[in-house]
């Protein structure tokens, strides 16, 4: 990832108590995905994934106040517990059609992971900002849901 940021890109990191190996499930896996996806007070209902390079994703959050947003993309590369790049473009709205870039780093770091989003390029500095919170809501629950599967787990 580059240090410096375009005003077409956004760059979101955060840090979970989990290996790399549950949190690239998390993206792989669409049971696991529809636990989590969509900013808070949106479900996640719909999610296909065809996990491989040249696969397909098809997800649908879902809210009372914004209906159903479809979203979907291509897989672009990917490394197992290391890296996943795909495209990134929604069905409906200001950004319909437009597609984006969105790679995530998984790195361990003393017992946790480093989960890295990068998404670009977006139209203007407004769109981009519309991400932000949307992306950092879906990572809290994430992290909610982390918590939860980690504790029904612990032996």
């Amino acid at each position: 990832m580059s240090a410096r940021l375009s005003d077409d890109e956004l760059l979101i990191t955060r840090t979970f108590d989990a290996p790399a190996s549950l949190l690239f499930a998390l993206w792989s896996n669409p049971e696991h995905v529809k636990q989590w996806m969509g900013p808070a007070n949106f479900s996640c209902p719909e999610a296909e994934i065809d996990f491989r390079v040249g696969g397909a994703y098809r997800v649908m959050i879902k809210s009372a106040e914004h209906g159903e947003n479809w979203f979907g993309g291509i897989y672009r590369e990917i490394e197992q517990h290391r890296r996943l790049v795909f495209s990134f473009a929604w069905d409906s709205g200001p950004s319909a059609g437009v597609e984006t870039l969105v790679t995530i780093m998984f790195e361990e770091r003393d017992g946790k992971t480093v989960q890295t989003f990068h998404q670009r390029p977006f139209l203007n500095v407004e769109r981009r900002d519309s991400h932000v919170g949307g992306w950092n809501q879906t990572f809290d629950k994430q992290l909610a849901y982390i918590a939860k599967i980690t504790k029904e787990h612990a032996v």
